[in-house]
């Protein structure tokens, strides 16, 4: 392994999924300017769309997406391109 390339800034940070609100911490060198007190103590946090508590892959559950919406919205904006 190469020396002096891996950062030294390793810290305990909380990952907060926002979609189920499921906290989890770990190692991270993520730079995050908000915080988040977990059983009295106070983490950097860093916000996730989707983690592992949360996909689809991972649950077993699918979610139902608003796909209908976003077809007729793509189609709105680009039916003045149409021929």
């Amino acid at each position: 392994m190469r020396k002096d390339i891996h950062p030294e800034n390793y810290r305990l940070v909380a990952f907060k999924d926002m979609s189920n609100d499921e906290v989890f911490l770990t190692k991270s060198t993520a730079n995050t300017k908000e915080t988040l007190d977990v059983d009295g103590v106070e983490y950097p946090l860093v916000k996730l769309e989707i983690s592992r508590t949360s996909h689809p892959f991972y649950t077993g559950k699918s979610k139902l997406i608003d796909t209908a919406g976003r077809i007729d919205k793509f189609k709105n904006k680009y039916a003045k391109f149409k021929k």
